[in-house]
């Protein structure tokens, strides 16, 4: 679809729902996918409260619901930026001291080798968020790890937990 910005809210869920609308097309009309969900009861990602591992006024932190690895993480802001040029030092220094933390959880309760960070804001709108995808030892190192086949997220309640308990006292 060229451009959704013509279409009002319901018009647009009613795309969606039909299938005729997909992430990227909102993506492409320059609205934010991300904003978008949060405003229309999470129509295009789905409740992630079961998959929220840290929340307060700035950030939310989640385990991804098609990741590429198990563990693989989002650290979403809250508020509305476009990419990490947009966001002031405040919340730069802010956002990356939690997932220095969320790495480390991530790593112990993952038996993880090593974590991976990236922030792939790209388009003509997005919404700031930082990847975290663990690395294991059975695993090649190197960018590849970042374009890994994606699969359906499986709950695992003891480690989600865990994860929890970790970054309480964030």
């Amino acid at each position: 679809m060229d451009n959704l910005k013509q279409f009002n809210n319901e018009e647009i869920i009613n795309f969606i729902k039909n299938g005729k609308v997909t992430v990227a097309d909102i993506v492409d009309s320059g609205i934010c996918p991300t904003c978008f969900d949060k405003q229309n009861n999470h129509i295009l990602y789905g409740d992630k409260g079961d998959k929220m591992i840290f929340e307060n006024d700035k950030f939310e932190c989640f385990l991804i619901g098609n990741p590429r690895a198990n563990g693989h993480t989002a650290i979403s802001t809250k508020e509305h930026y476009k990419d990490m040029m947009e966001i002031d030092d405040i919340i730069c220094k802010e956002i990356f001291i939690l997932a220095k933390k969320v790495m480390k959880a991530l790593k112990e309760v993952y038996n993880a080798e090593s974590v991976y960070l990236c922030t792939m804001c790209d388009g003509p709108m997005n919404h700031f968020h930082i990847q975290l995808i663990p690395r294991y030892s059975f695993e090649k190192r190197g960018s590849k790890n970042f374009v890994k086949t994606r699969f359906e997220y499986k709950e695992d309640k003891e480690k989600l937990q865990q994860l929890r308990r970790k970054l309480l006292r964030y």
